[in-house]
């Protein structure tokens, strides 16, 4: 019998207080069908009858069908739920899908708000973040506009993802900054270097994205085979990358097999132990899986388990983003000069 989830970890100095790990809702990408909407309410349910009421999605993100699923699972729940959305990715259906075109003006915050709480089927969004910076907007400009949206009681919490540490500090002056959305995992340790401290100076929570390192630690990936859709375009599932990583996966799967517990619980349970403002995020399709990672947080990590998985980071192969660009970047100041 899989165990409720009675963890509870506040984002930022006063923001909402969720279970100690998340939802993450990017896997449902493919349609709005009627076996997709299934999926999507079977795990939903799932999730809240297990405590799990806290749920990351974003409007790029299929685009759109995952905001529609969220928000088709959630109807007659919604009550007592964290729903977390981004935006900042203009949905140019007439283009490619790719091409992620960022776009953080202030009238485009405005559209893409109405979009995702109608797709959500909510009047308000608990946490919304700008998924990526945008190059050309200061980031003052868009977080004026999203200061209009607190105070309008459409938007509840303001956060950002993979942000540049001077954007992230310039954003939490205009308006209190809750959360940062950026990947952190055994296999993805950046965030460490400079985004965690200034997080922790400013009060600001951290939820970690791909925890489980983008599926290599599930102790699933024995060929490339096996990895499916986009990922597989990733740097880190090359053929030149996918036999070193998995390798290293192998590592892990090891130490788990020694503590007796799953590669995925003590990927999650290594993520959990970076601190109580730390709330990671997998996500999958499968209710199985779900309850698995739940398991995480019955696991305890000695040291010697800490000290064996230290630098398996250092290790990976390949970069962590398909656009590394696209990451950590900061927003130009208000005069068009770059912070």
């Amino acid at each position: 019998m899989t165990a409720s989830v009675t963890q509870r970890r506040r984002l930022g100095t006063s923001g909402p207080v969720v279970p100690a790990i998340g939802l993450g809702f990017m896997s449902f990408v493919i349609s709005t069908s009627t076996d997709e909407e299934k999926l999507a309410t079977d795990l939903v349910d799932r999730a809240i009858d297990l405590g799990i009421t806290f749920f990351d999605t974003a409007d790029v993100y299929g685009p759109e069908h995952s905001e529609i699923l969220l928000g088709r699972a959630i109807r007659g729940r919604r009550d007592g739920l964290t729903i977390a959305t981004k935006f900042g990715n203009a949905l140019d259906r007439d283009t490619n899908p790719d091409s992620r075109r960022l776009d953080a003006r202030p009238e485009y915050v405005r559209t893409a708000v109405e979009g995702s709480l109608h797709r959500l089927g909510t009047d308000h969004i608990d946490l919304y973040y700008l998924h990526r910076v945008d190059p050309q907007v200061p980031i003052e400009d868009t977080f004026g506009a999203l200061q209009e949206l607190v105070e309008a009681g459409k938007v509840r919490y303001l956060g950002l993802s993979e942000p540049g540490p001077q954007t992230l500090r310039r954003a939490h002056a205009v308006h209190p900054v809750t959360a940062i959305q950026n990947e952190w995992s055994l296999f993805s340790r950046e965030i460490e270097e400079t985004s965690v401290p200034l997080a922790r100076e400013l009060g600001i929570g951290i939820v970690p994205y791909s925890p489980l390192g983008r599926g290599w630690l599930t102790g699933a990936l024995r060929t490339r085979e096996d990895v499916a859709g986009r990922r597989r375009n990733h740097p880190r599932f090359s053929e030149e990358a996918f036999d070193a990583n998995r390798l290293l996966a192998d590592e892990v799967t090891q130490i788990a097999a020694e503590l007796g517990v799953r590669p995925s619980q003590l990927a999650l349970a290594w993520v959990l132990s970076r601190g109580d403002d730390v709330v990671p995020i997998p996500g999958t399709r499968r209710v199985h899986w779900l309850e698995e990672n739940i398991g995480a947080l019955s696991v305890s990590l000695d040291d010697p388990a800490l000290a064996r998985l230290e630098t398996l980071a250092d290790r990976v192969a390949g970069s962590r983003a398909v656009r590394p660009g696209n990451l950590n970047r900061e927003a130009p100041l208000p005069n068009g000069s770059i912070s």
